[in-house]
């Protein structure tokens, strides 16, 4: 197991073409990489699957904020209608759980979608005011136009900078960097 240069985030290589990118991907999976990250300007699914990226967790989050929502609102409304206030009204009982489906469902749906909203942001890390990819000059200017980018972060443990800069060049990159922190 090969210990990271301190202060190394990783290699990074630029690619011309999405598919540059996922061939490269493909191969550095297939080397034994798997702390890896690809970075394009528009979704390329064929990337995410090509460095392993199977998991989402957001529908998960969401069916248990929903459900939170729907148990929490339900539980207010019986406290308030049986114990904090109960008031009898033409002989109805205290606890009519008809009358509280409608609140209980507008909550589930609030509580499902802001745990939809922050679960995603927690789960990508946001909101991330510095990464040390935005130090790479080509990777500053063109991520978000028109360059499609590779990087072997140094927390893998086959990771050694003579060894991942010698991989990448082998995929025909326009450039290979490394990334400090």
């Amino acid at each position: 197991m090969a210990i990271p240069v301190e202060g190394t985030y990783g290699m990074l290589a630029e690619f011309e073409t999405p598919s540059d990118l996922v061939r490269a991907a493909q191969a550095a999976y297939k080397n034994g990489w798997r702390r890896m990250d690809c970075y394009t300007p528009y979704p390329v699914e064929e990337a995410a699957e090509a460095i392993g990226f199977h998991k989402n967790r957001v529908p998960l989050i969401t069916l248990i904020g929903g459900l939170m929502g729907l148990v929490a609102m339900f539980s207010l409304e019986t406290w308030i209608s049986v114990l904090a206030y109960p008031v009898n009204i033409a002989g109805r009982p205290l606890y009519s759980w008809p009358a509280f489906v409608v609140p209980a469902y507008e909550w589930t749906i609030l509580w499902a979608g802001l745990s939809a909203c922050f679960g995603t942001l927690a789960l990508c890390g946001l909101p991330t005011l510095y990464h040390p990819l935005f130090n790479v000059p080509n990777f500053r200017s063109g991520a978000t136009d028109d360059k499609f980018f590779l990087c072997l972060e140094a927390t893998d443990p086959k990771f050694e900078i003579v060894s991942a800069r010698e991989f990448l060049e082998e995929q025909g990159p326009v450039s290979v960097v490394e990334v400090e922190y």
